[in-house]
């Protein structure tokens, strides 16, 4: 059980034990969920086709949580910001992070649009002088050198090796991006429960002063979380900023969705289910967590779509419900 500071009770070693065959039964799943894909997916020359060609790219620039090395880091280390081509463009600790990350707020939406704050904001645009990114799992190994762990460096590899080379930027790659980081979670659960540390005598730090402000940083599956807390002088949170996955997403979220709806709605295009279905597919990608919010009983999700003259006329109102 845990307590500021630290945790009641170290581990014991037959506890170590089984959290270590629960841990090599989290790689080979990892490695199952990777057949799998590959069997269904990456063998599925439609599919393929659609990743690579369809109407979901998205050129912005990657975030991702790094370590000392550049590889990927959910815990610890630095914030790094790539451009569309690859190229860093920033590295901050979380307490900087005002310095780089600014957000845009439009009359149309409650929540706000984060973007780079050296750059300016530049409007829902694509491409290398954007200051609109992405904070996702493809991000994330986008910002990053590669991985922590030698089986998930290898699915990075022939990831990037199968797409064309670094960075993607096809939305659809996002679920193979999670497949990577499962597999990397997997060794690293692995890794930690033979750390002979892991079950060492030290359980709780030393709490020194209440420090008035503090800010930690990060990653969920959505993407990369900014926690900033004001307190006062007895430890009472007085002031909260955050800017979690989906907030850091909501441009291209926006924008993906556009994309697609452009890309598959044509003059002539009779709107389906079908339709609707891929127009989806814009947005699951980047959420987990937004997929089954958007959800309702009996596991349906309500969506309208209309389709407007450029003048705003109303042409067509479709209802999956």
């Amino acid at each position: 059980m845990n307590i500021p500071g630290g945790v009641r009770r170290g581990l014991s070693e037959q506890e170590r034990d089984e959290i270590i065959d629960k841990a090599k039964g989290f790689v080979d799943f990892a490695k199952f969920t990777i057949n799998i894909f590959e069997v269904f997916f990456l063998k599925n020359n439609e599919y393929m086709d659609l990743i690579l060609n369809g109407p979901y790219t998205l050129k912005l620039h990657s975030m991702g949580l790094v370590d000392a090395n550049n590889k990927v880091n959910f815990y610890d280390g630095k914030v790094r910001v790539v451009d569309t081509e690859g190229k860093e463009l920033y590295k901050y600790s979380p307490p900087e992070y005002l310095d780089y990350v600014a957000e845009h707020v439009e009359p149309w939406s409650y929540l706000k649009f984060p973007f780079l704050k050296k750059i300016g904001w530049k409007g829902f645009k694509e491409g290398l002088n954007s200051s609109i990114y992405q904070a996702t799992p493809l991000s994330r190994l986008n910002a990053a050198d590669g991985m922590a762990t030698p089986l998930a460096q290898k699915e990075y590899d022939r990831m990037y090796s199968t797409l064309g080379g670094k960075p993607v930027h096809a939305t659809l790659a996002m679920h193979w991006a999670r497949i990577v980081e499962l597999l990397y979670s997997a060794e690293r659960c692995l890794e930690l429960a033979t750390d002979p540390d892991i079950t060492g005598k030290e359980l709780c730090a030393t709490l020194g002063p209440i420090q008035g402000e503090g800010v930690g940083i990060v990653e969920a599956m959505r993407g990369t979380l900014t926690h900033h807390y004001w307190t006062d002088d007895k430890g009472i949170v007085t002031k909260v900023n955050m800017i979690v996955g989906t907030t850091n997403n909501h441009a291209a979220i926006s924008m993906s969705i556009k994309k697609a709806t452009e890309g598959l709605i044509k003059k002539g295009v009779k709107v389906t289910d079908g339709i609707l279905n891929m127009i989806e597919m814009a947005f699951r990608a980047y959420d987990p967590c937004f997929s089954c919010a958007t959800h309702c009983l009996p596991g349906q999700m309500p969506m309208i779509l209309e389709i407007r003259e450029a003048n705003g006329e109303l042409l067509q109102r479709v209802i999956k419900d």
